[in-house]
């Protein structure tokens, strides 16, 4: 597929980042993606272009998303996740005119209620059952 400018393939991220109107995040947070966006990777968007955070928090530096939210680097931001959460008060993305914030609730659709809901009664058919549960997070002693 072939793209307006005529770039075919994939790009790299920072190739990507100077062309893009909107970027959204969707990837989890590991040692490579912490502070992935960070006061470069934001300098180098296009100028006008809307970032969108519904991953992590920490991939995205708040305080360099600020600046360019300010300088109007960037035109605005929708961010369903923050570095800190519960978002303080005293957050300056709260004062933004040009962001969109929602508490972590992106991921809420009926479809994800349903899949939520069909593994909650598997589990507990598993428990009642004897069987191993499905998806079992182990606690790592800390």
């Amino acid at each position: 597929m072939r793209g307006d400018d005529g770039h075919q393939g994939w790009r790299s991220l920072r190739d990507l980042l100077t062309v893009s109107d909107i970027v959204s995040l969707h990837l989890p947070l590991t040692e490579s993606t912490a502070g992935l966006v960070d006061r470069d990777a934001l300098a180098r968007m296009k100028p006008g272009a809307v970032l969108v955070n519904t991953s992590r928090g920490p991939i995205l530096d708040e305080d360099a998303l600020v600046d360019a939210l300010r300088s109007g680097q960037l035109a605005a931001a929708g961010l369903d996740v923050f570095a800190v959460e519960p978002v303080p008060a005293g957050n300056p993305l709260l004062s933004l005119d040009n962001v969109v914030l929602t508490p972590h609730v992106t991921w809420y659709t009926a479809d994800t209620m349903r899949r939520y809901l069909e593994f909650a009664v598997d589990n507990c058919e598993r428990l009642r059952d004897g069987r191993d549960l499905a998806n079992l997070v182990n606690q790592v002693p800390g």
